[in-house]
């Protein structure tokens, strides 16, 4: 008998984590401290959900199935951001929406692969694209990274093979926060053209980089989309993850085969969600660089608490974005230490079991926590409880 293709990849690791605290009861001093998944969990701005309303009450069109590539005038804005945003040109019709940005990475694996080729993804790795390429019969090729969580380009060269479609990074980083520098984006995407393989950069967490300015050139040449596939969500930016709204930016080709991937699965994204991102774009520029300020400063109630953490053997490893990524002292793996933590502590996080290979022995040793709904306050009480774990 033949094996399923969702039977060839493991369970959801959120929806597992969540399970960890089933039938467990909090006190009124120790609280649960969720830092397991990066997913604002306060609504959009009023504004914004106002904006909503009015398209669900007044606009008919907003009910109805919509263009497979998405609205034209969002395409057309976001075209206008990245083409400011990164110094370069982006036209309306090399940009389309999806919905979400697992789509828009689903939807780009599907236009470049078949079965028994090969992607490289840097390790720790985010789940759900290993997910997707087990059940596409890709083999995701584990690609090391250094002390500081930045992919090897020597690493990388070395394992493209004939079988290789293309490398996949993700920054800032989704699980280990760091901010992959201009430099070292411009050499994976010159190893990817030279070797005639897609590089896609999957930039979630954009809004939320602590550099100013552009954090890559690869927009600013002719041929971006010659090896270039772009990845975006409005979910952050906006508060917006129930509504499922990201984009991919590529070539027109390769949309035109990314626009079947998206007919067969969703059809059209949300109509009210592409509205949101609309809106989002022509109004809370200033808002959501008041949400960065917060995230920024957030990130750096990390590391001025850090020194509690590392005086009992913890280690940051990477930080930025919704994320720190942190090895701890214990002889346990992480595996084990994840779901005790939520009974010894109160805290549920993930353990970087969840974003290696089963045979890399680095996840046993990791954690991931994820810090964008919990405030300065918060983090030192995180910090305070997980100083006074032994195991």
């Amino acid at each position: 008998m033949s094996t399923p293709r969702t039977a060839s990849t493991f369970a959801p690791p959120v929806m597992e984590a969540r399970r960890w605290i089933d039938g467990v009861v909090f006190s009124d001093d120790q609280p649960l401290i969720n830092v397991s998944q990066a997913a604002p969990v306060d609504p959009p701005p009023e504004g914004l959900r106002q904006a909503m309303a009015h398209a669900a009450l007044n606009d008919d069109a907003s009910h109805l199935y919509g263009p497979v590539l998405g609205l034209p005038d969002l395409r057309a804005a976001l075209a206008r951001q990245i083409s400011h945003h990164y110094a370069g040109q982006v036209a309306p019709a090399q940009v389309a929406i999806t919905s979400g940005c697992n789509q828009a990475f689903s939807a780009a694996i599907a236009t470049l692969t078949s079965e028994g080729d090969e992607v490289l993804l840097p390790t720790p790795w985010y789940f759900n694209h290993k997910m997707w390429l087990d059940m596409s019969g890709v083999t995701a090729i584990p690609l090391p990274t250094d002390q500081g969580l930045l992919p090897d380009l020597a690493a990388a060269r070395s394992l493209i093979t004939p079988k290789t479609r293309a490398i996949a990074l993700v920054t800032p980083n989704n699980p280990g926060g760091v901010e992959y520098p201009a430099g070292l984006v411009t050499g994976f995407h010159d190893l990817c053209a030279e070797h005639g393989i897609a590089l896609i950069v999957d930039e979630t967490y954009r809004d939320f980089d602590s550099r100013s300015g552009a954090p890559h050139t690869l927009f600013q040449s002719d041929a971006w989309p010659d090896t270039l596939i772009h990845l975006y969500s409005f979910s952050k930016a906006y508060r917006l993850t129930g509504h499922r709204v990201g984009a991919i930016a590529a070539s027109e080709a390769r949309l035109a085969e990314v626009e079947k991937f998206l007919d067969t699965v969703a059809i059209c994204p949300g109509q009210l969600g592409q509205q949101a991102a609309l809106w989002g774009i022509e109004n809370l520029s200033q808002w959501v660089a008041g949400e960065r300020d917060e995230i920024l400063d957030r990130r750096a109630a990390i590391a001025d608490n850090m020194p509690i953490l590392a005086a009992k053997g913890w280690e940051l490893m990477g930080l930025g974005a919704y994320f720190a990524y942190m090895r701890h002292p214990f002889k346990m793996s992480s595996a084990d230490l994840a779901p005790a933590l939520v009974k010894e502590a109160g805290v549920l996080c993930l353990p970087g079991t969840m974003f290696r290979p089963e045979d890399d022995p680095q996840g046993a040793r990791e954690l991931r926590i994820a810090f964008a709904n919990v405030d300065r306050s918060g983090i030192a009480t995180l910090f305070e409880r997980l100083a006074r774990c032994a195991f």
